[in-house]
């Protein structure tokens, strides 16, 4: 009789401990849920970087699938040129900010093309879409929009682009290189994932919420996660957008990558950035800026910041014989 007992407490206590993980879920959702979709409406508070109108610049005017009119502008490289790059900015800066990171590629024999998302900068406004610093399936289109201006202007590089992207720029970019061959190569800069980060912060969270470390200690990592998403898909269906997953895209990424990141990050910890890198495979590389802040590895680097990127685009994007600049329009 023991024995049997034994077995039916050997089989029970798996449906048991679902049935908790599900009660309290519930209970969680029930009481926490509008806490966490707060938490993932609220922006950081980063130093944007601006920029001024470049003299020589070519402005140029894309139209979305959906029909608005994004702006950007061209740069064109001194001398011949050896290959067109285009620049992913930050959550709310202006095309303008792209000199500051690419001059010394500018001076290297690279084009670079910059573009404002909608609802940043001059671009058009979507008066329905609330633009946050998570990638949505907006900023994708945006993206590819600009990806299919390269490919068609008339001095368009066959052999493809490469992509130089900072923090949301730098992950929306990654998305849309995952599915697209025309980007060779790319280079990032504090680029984050909505999983990758939000799971960390959420351990944060509960321990805000609740004063129960025992059973804190207890939730295992994917019901924590479980709980993240829940989040997530409730303000796709408040705001009527969906979040893009860079994780996925970063194991579907087989070409060359230079990841940096800002080693004193405390926003986007050094540890998500080690998450994300370990998902890519092909020709890759993370480096770490000792005393970088978030977005901040250029000033504190400097000419070894932009050495290391010029010789990446080097590697993987200029080996090939130049390509003379071709007269263009003035936009498009």
């Amino acid at each position: 009789m023991l024995v049997w007992w034994g077995v039916l407490v050997l089989f029970s206590l798996p449906m048991l401990v679902g049935c908790a993980l599900v009660g309290l879920y519930l209970w969680i959702r029930r009481h926490f849920a509008d806490i966490v979709v707060r938490i993932l409406r609220e922006k950081p508070l980063f130093i944007i970087p601006r920029g001024k109108p470049i003299t020589g610049a070519e402005e140029v005017q894309l139209q979305t699938a959906d029909g608005l009119t994004l702006r950007g502008c061209y740069l064109k490289c001194e001398g011949h040129r050896r290959g067109v790059i285009l620049f992913g900015l930050e959550f709310a800066s202006e095309r303008w900010a792209c000199l500051s990171y690419c001059e010394a590629l500018l001076q290297a024999g690279y084009d670079v093309f910059s573009f404002e998302p909608r609802n940043q900068g001059e671009s058009d406004r979507q008066s329905d879409y609330v633009q946050l610093q998570w990638a949505t399936d907006r900023d994708l289109i945006d993206m590819q929009t600009a990806i299919e201006y390269l490919k068609h202007r008339p001095d368009a590089d066959q052999r493809g682009i490469g992509l130089f992207g900072v923090s949301k720029g730098g992950s929306v970019g990654m998305i849309a290189a995952s599915q697209d061959p025309y980007i060779r190569c790319a280079a990032t800069d504090g680029i984050f994932a909505i999983y990758t980060t939000m799971l960390p912060y959420m351990r944060k969270w509960i321990t805000i919420y609740s004063d129960k470390k025992k059973v804190q200690g207890l939730l295992p990592t994917w019901f924590v996660g479980w709980i993240a998403m829940d989040g997530v898909h409730t303000l796709e269906r408040q705001d009527h957008v969906r979040f893009l997953h860079l994780e996925t895209a970063m194991r579907k990424f087989r070409r060359p990558l230079l990841m940096i990141h800002g080693a004193g990050d405390t926003y986007i910890k050094p540890q998500m950035a080690e998450t994300l890198y370990s998902k890519a495979s092909g020709t890759k590389e993370l480096w770490l800026v000792t005393n970088a802040k978030h977005n901040q590895a250029l000033h504190v680097a400097g000419d070894e910041y932009h050495r290391r990127v010029r010789e990446f685009f080097d590697r993987h994007l200029g080996t090939e014989a130049p390509v003379e600049n071709v007269p263009t329009l003035a936009s498009h």
